[in-house]
């Protein structure tokens, strides 16, 4: 019996890694690419695919031999966001904000050192060629990391430090003092920007999103390219606005500013 879980768990565990071959850049693979990137033999991954393909968590064109991503796959993946608290209370809110101010705007929700997109409206001055929901980003090089990261006590950020964060451009914050007085600054006047720190030409603005507890959980931000964010430029009017709608968010996440206030007057 006890052998037969084992087995079911390995069964598990490799058709995951199989999924989890499938990226944006990768997108269609053949078999020996799976079978790379898994280190799994020929045999194993053709008949897991096979599986799959039948349970349609993956498709394979006929003529090519490609696998791809299948429609149970997005399936889940919306079921997964449709039951996202931070996505339904989000959503609304942040599709009447890029809609008034005209660039991008995004909804981010912090995963241990990292953060995952649910969801962004374009707008008319920013659009997008691709969907943000889904993907990471890092806390270090982002408005939206650093909002999460302002959220997090010093031992935390100390933490998230020591694993030596990418430099993506000159300007990508990579030392521990310097973050400090990023965060400083995104706590006193209550949000972040990044100006060409993760990519060259691109900004962004963002504020916190509080659960009931008060704790920071997600973001909200808005970026676009520096033709149309230009934050070296008075922005204030901007920066009220988000702050402003992620306040709404945190209120329907249940989040009392008086209450918390009040809790820590008392401590």
């Amino acid at each position: 019996m006890a052998s037969e879980s084992v087995g079911g768990t390995q069964t598990v565990e490799r058709a995951m890694s199989l999924l989890a071959c499938f990226t944006e850049e990768a997108g269609e693979l053949r078999v020996s690419e799976l079978c790379t990137l898994t280190g799994l033999g020929q045999s194993t991954v053709s008949r897991m695919m096979s599986a799959l393909d039948r349970m349609k968590f993956v498709v394979q064109d006929a003529r090519t031999g490609l696998y791809r991503l299948g429609p149970a796959a997005v399936s889940l993946g919306t079921i997964a966001l449709n039951g996202s608290p931070i996505f339904r209370a989000s959503r609304q809110i942040a599709q009447n904000l890029a809609r008034r101010i005209e660039i991008g705007v995004n909804v981010a929700e912090l995963s241990g050192f990292t953060f995952t997109y649910l969801c962004n409206f374009e707008g008319a001055l920013a659009p997008k060629s691709f969907a943000m929901a889904g993907r990471t980003g890092p806390l270090h090089a982002t408005g939206l990391g650093k909002a999460l990261l302002s959220g997090m006590t010093d031992e935390q950020v100390d933490e998230y430090f020591a694993q030596t964060p990418q430099r993506f451009t000159p300007h990508t914050i990579v030392d521990r003092a310097a973050m400090q007085v990023a965060l400083d600054e995104t706590r006193s006047r209550g949000y972040a920007t990044e100006i060409e720190e993760l990519a060259f030409g691109r900004a962004c603005i963002a504020a916190p999103i509080r659960n009931r507890a008060g704790e920071i959980i997600a973001g909200l931000s808005a970026s676009g390219p520096l033709s149309v964010l230009d934050l070296h430029a008075p922005h204030q009017e901007l920066a009220l606005q988000l702050i402003e709608a992620a306040d709404e968010i945190s209120v329907a996440l249940g989040y009392s500013p008086s209450r918390t206030a009040s809790a820590f007057a008392a401590l």
